[in-house]
């Protein structure tokens, strides 16, 4: 494994958001003086937590990445400082992890637990469903065994680092077909198909389009099961930034890196918007991959240039009077198409004709994140990203109104005149928060952009990047493994 040139006592880390976290957790705990330079005035990044007051009280909503998965990833930085997670992070289970619901009207809660699940498939579906649905469950598992230790979770410098034994057995099991295809080898109804292969989309790709690899994201959430946070997905990084505090990471909150100053292809400091200019050995990037190079290192290479990227959303966070009794934590609507959504989002570039849509309702397990008796909700609709030909300028609080019309049409009976507090984030939102192409998924995985194809996440002699847009990707699973990723670039790998 390549690793910094030069000595790598003093790091900058740019960035608070999860990655940028982990990655000075990790190099606090190999003994290295790490300061972490925010933009905003707390820590999260794209993780972060609306304040809206409404009637009888404040609504905390958060601004990200609602469903957490694989929580013994975040309990490795706490690990890393000989910090006890749960003194610090309240975790609990969700169930069930998801409630999708149907077009013919049909609801199939999706259980982590195999015998539940396959119980439930049996139940509203038949017993040959089921028993597909436990073959499926083998083979996602086989691929998570194979995949996390060769191909996610390691630094990886060239594509022969990935010839190894699990290559031919990824081979072997199909892993480099096409997701749709092999999901439909062991589920025959249309309804497990969609439940299981949806998470194509945090990788930017159709089931259609997306290589069977990606049926793990199916297994970080169906299979290993899904958590929610006391107080919220915001109260991650709150948790992490305070016990990297306490092991002497230094925040500098409310400052904005302007720039990386740069000798030949070596970082030897960084510039500040108050005109500070702060020294380091190293610096870790943890800004959106493109927006990192362009607007801190100043130079966009062409295999950052050439990138394709995910689709966007479009976010509607609400603090609401209305409770649903029918709906649980995380709930899933499909539309009638499925293959028409794919393409009209990502070939067309044009928003959803018949909408399939998250909605979570993160009161379901924590009620004090609003007044008593209200409710929060998080409305997600996949949208094309700013490739699209769409002025959301204009079309964003047409596009509000739509959704709410929609969610409406399925089941949330007066919805609109229930939300008390709101807020909406369109691409050209998150265009301006940081993402590139207004794309809260980064760039897409496809064929080339994934695994060692996957922009670097190292430049010149101590400039190493964290977070969704380089190695090993999307998803807060691998954001953070990148920010541990990061630290090895600087420490090497420790035992």
């Amino acid at each position: 494994m390549r690793t910094v040139k030069g000595p790598t006592d003093n790091v900058i880390v740019v960035g608070a958001g999860l990655a940028g976290l982990s990655a000075a957790m990790h190099l606090a705990a190999a003994g290295r003086s790490v300061t972490v330079i925010e933009q905003d005035s707390v820590p999260g990044g794209r993780a972060g937590q609306l304040r809206l007051d409404g009637e009888g009280g404040t609504f905390r909503i958060d601004t990200g990445p609602t469903v957490l998965t694989m929580p013994q990833l975040i309990e490795q930085c706490f690990d890393a400082l000989g910090e006890s997670m749960a003194e610090w992070l309240t975790l609990r289970p969700v169930a069930p992890l998801y409630r999708s619901y149907y077009p013919d009207g049909s609801r199939l809660d999706v259980h982590a637990d195999t015998d539940a699940m396959a119980q439930e498939i049996s139940q509203v579906i038949g017993p040959d469903e089921a028993a597909g649905y436990r073959r499926y469950v083998d083979f996602v598992s086989q691929l998570y065994r194979y995949e996390m230790k060769d191909f996610i979770d390691r630094n990886i410098d060239s594509p022969f680092d990935l010839v190894t034994p699990d290559l031919a057995k990824l081979v072997a099991i199909g892993g480099f077909r096409r997701l749709a295809p092999k999901v439909e080898q062991y589920l025959k109804d249309p309804r497990t198909q969609r439940v299981f292969s949806f998470q194509a989309m945090y990788a930017g790709l159709s089931p259609q389009q997306a290589l069977a690899i990606y049926a793990v994201i199916a297994y970080m959430d169906s299979v290993a099961g899904v958590y929610f946070p006391d107080g919220g997905m915001h109260a991650v990084p709150q948790a992490m930034a305070a016990a990297a505090a306490k092991h002497g990471v230094q925040f500098m909150y409310d400052t904005r890196v302007a720039s990386v100053e740069t000798v030949g292809r070596r970082a030897v400091a960084v510039h500040t918007d108050h005109g500070q200019r702060i020294s380091a050995d190293a610096v870790v990037l943890n800004p959106d991959l493109p927006v990192a190079y362009r607007d801190l290192l100043g130079r966009e290479p062409w295999g950052v240039r050439r990138l394709r990227y995910s689709p966007s959303c479009f976010l509607l966070l609400a603090g609401s009077s209305a409770k649903y009794s029918q709906i649980a934590h995380h709930n899933i609507h499909f539309g009638h198409s499925w293959v028409k959504v794919f393409q009209e989002l990502i070939d067309k570039r044009t928003v959803m004709s018949d909408p399939s849509l998250l909605v979570t309702n993160p009161t379901f397990t924590d009620p004090t994140l609003a007044p008593e008796g209200k409710q929060v909700y998080y409305v997600l609709f996949p949208t094309p990203n700013l490739d699209a030909k769409i002025d959301w300028r204009i079309e964003a609080p047409r596009y509000r109104d739509h959704m709410v019309q929609v969610m409406e049409e399925r089941g949330y009976v007066g919805f609109g005149d229930a939300i008390e507090v709101e807020s909406t984030t369109s691409p050209l939102d998150w265009q301006a928060r940081g993402m590139e192409r207004g794309a809260p998924f980064a760039s897409a995985h496809t064929f080339f952009q994934t695994g060692p194809f996957r922009p670097k996440n190292t430049w010149g002699d101590n400039v190493v990047f964290a977070g969704s847009g380089t190695q090993p990707g999307v998803g807060v699973p691998m954001v953070m493994i990148s920010g541990r990723l990061a630290a090895e670039r600087i420490t090497g790998k420790r035992s």
